[in-house]
């Protein structure tokens, strides 16, 4: 990544190359509306699918090159055990029941890896999809790497996949009649509180994330057509996507345990 920034201030310094002026452009995402459905649920950001896509593969390339592991680990593999084993000892922590240790390893870290590679790229200077004057354009090293995190959609979807799993997680510790009376605790009066407070945990979960990412992207956009010179917003770039783009990946993946673990007690 080192080697990329020099090579990008590089090729600034030699050609001479200008950025745009900021224009009302900024903070815009590429919106496709589908033929068939009714606004919002027919509109579609296609960054967020192509990276989300783009994401997984990767994902998935790296976990097959070292799926046999040895005994002497090598850095790869002994970087993933170190970043799994603290999750396992996270998960084993919060989740109080033995059998639903291993299900819920699997959600947190399988959000743990594509939340913290997504951030991540968002501290890189890439390809983005700008849309201007009825149309759209891809810049390249104008901006970061589009992130699916900086979509509100990408991040309500995680949130409320962890509800959905922790009251199932739940009604299987518990049974369905503990379940429901577990609304009622500790007093029947309770209920609606109980109930806005479920109904909030996605909410808050999914707004975390977004609001971190996609402020931060929108502050280092700014700032860089302020200063005058490149250090500044190379600073920022890895600082709001390596160091708090990590921070935020594990804090989503803790509050997700947290979640689950909460409702099988």
């Amino acid at each position: 990544m080192v080697a990329g920034y020099i090579a990008i201030f590089t090729y600034i310094i030699v050609t001479g190359y200008q950025f745009p002026k900021l224009d009302e452009s900024v903070g815009q995402r590429w919106i496709y509306q589908l033929p068939f459905g009714t606004p919002p649920l027919n509109r579609v950001n296609p960054m967020t699918v192509f990276m989300s896509w783009a994401i997984m593969v990767g994902l998935i390339a790296f976990a097959s090159s070292i799926k046999v592991f040895t005994i002497i680990p090598g850095k790869k593999q002994s970087l993933i055990e170190m970043l799994l084993d603290y999750i396992l000892d996270l998960t084993k922590d919060a989740v109080p029941k033995e059998e639903f240790v291993r299900p819920t390893f699997n959600i947190a870290a399988t959000l743990f890896l594509f939340i913290f590679v997504s951030n991540i790229i968002s501290g890189i200077p890439g390809i983005q999809a700008v849309p201007r004057n009825n149309g759209v354009i891809f810049t390249i090293f104008e901006d970061t790497w589009y992130t699916p995190t900086s979509d509100l959609n990408t991040n309500a979807t995680f949130a409320v996949m962890v509800l959905i799993i922790s009251h199932v997680f739940a009604i299987k510790a518990k049974g369905f009649g503990q379940w429901v009376k577990g609304f009622f605790e500790p007093n029947p009066i309770m209920f609606p509180m109980n109930v806005i407070g479920e109904l909030a945990k996605p909410v808050s979960h999914s707004l975390r994330l977004f609001g971190n990412i996609m402020g931060g992207g929108l502050l280092v956009l700014i700032i860089s057509y302020l200063v005058k010179y490149f250090l500044m917003p190379t600073f920022l770039w890895g600082f709001f996507g390596i160091f708090v783009g990590s921070i935020q990946a594990l804090v989503f993946t803790i509050l997700a345990i947290a979640y689950i673990g909460s409702v099988i007690e």
